[in-house]
């Protein structure tokens, strides 16, 4: 059995190595994903300044990048690469769990193949990542990695894209970025020129409601608005310090947690309906998401 695991994991190595590229940006090499034809996805870190960059392939071909913009954010950058010829990695379809096992996979200094393995030891979030920054979401694992795994694949037993590596480390755990995460951002570097992500401007807190309030919306818990930004979406829209949030559109939310995840996938600009209770009364407030703020 083993053996046959073993296979299982150098078989998931073989299948996606050839879409783990070299990235050349930096006086030490690091490691970049192929997102798409001709684009590749690594980390800030790795390219160091937008001058001079390139990228190796497997077969040792050395290609011009130029950088197509990043997200401060996550501090993914998105190169384009003519002439690539690679095949896009494919996010995996498993949804990952804390205890699998998993594997980096990246391209050392010469470029061969190097991968480490371990298992997801903590899936939470959000990550602070400066002022009025945060990363909603992140994975962090026991799997080994030095400096040259910054960019490179984060991937299940099959071969099956779970993110992205940083050189990043929480209590000697390495962190890695959820692949929905950096696949939405790279999208929108690709469509803006940097990601763009939902914001309302509400800060809440997770409330039990009353029996009154239960019986109105029929539900025992929702988002208390414990403040509101100036300027914000939701201040246009006429949010109130004490409303409690029920949920946008069709989509429910009972925590702060349940709204980001919920904004990280709405279109800037796209107007929407927020539910509230205010007081036992249930309203419907018009609102047109924001754009988060960069910093």
């Amino acid at each position: 059995m083993l053996n046959e695991l073993s296979t299982q994991m150098a078989d998931a190595v073989d299948a996606v190595a050839a879409s783990v590229v070299q990235v050349q940006g930096r006086r030490r090499p690091a490691s970049g994903l192929v997102y798409a034809d001709g684009v590749v996805l690594t980390t800030m870190r790795a390219i160091g300044s937008d001058d001079g960059l390139r990228v190796r392939r497997h077969d040792g071909t050395v290609l011009s990048a130029e950088l197509a913009g990043w997200d401060p954010t996550t501090s993914l950058a998105v190169l384009r690469v003519a002439d690539l010829g690679l095949a896009p990695l494919k996010p995996s379809s498993a949804t990952p769990r804390v205890g699998n096992l998993v594997m980096a996979v990246a391209r050392s200094w010469s470029n061969s193949v190097t991968a480490s393995a371990g298992i997801i030891s903590v899936i939470g979030g959000p990550l602070p990542m400066g002022r009025r920054r945060a990363i909603d979401q992140v994975i962090r694992t026991t799997a080994p990695m030095h400096d040259g795994f910054s960019g490179g694949a984060f991937i299940d037993s099959t071969g099956g894209l779970l993110g992205v590596t940083t050189s990043t480390t929480i209590r000697g755990t390495a962190v890695v970025i959820p692949v929905g995460i950096a696949w939405t951002a790279a999208q929108q570097v690709l469509e803006h020129g940097q990601a763009r992500r939902g914001y309302l401007g509400v800060m809440g807190q997770s409330v039990a409601l009353s029996e009154s309030q239960a019986a109105t919306c029929g539900r025992d818990s929702a988002l208390l608005v414990v403040g509101v930004a100036a300027a914000s979406a939701a201040a246009s829209a006429g949010v109130l310090v004490g409303d409690i949030v029920l949920g946008l559109d069709d989509t429910s939310t009972a925590s702060p947690e349940d709204l980001l995840d919920l904004l990280a996938t709405q279109h800037v600009g796209r107007q929407a309906t927020l539910k509230v209770l205010r007081g036992s009364t249930a309203v419907d407030l018009p609102v047109t998401i924001g754009e988060r703020p960069a910093r």
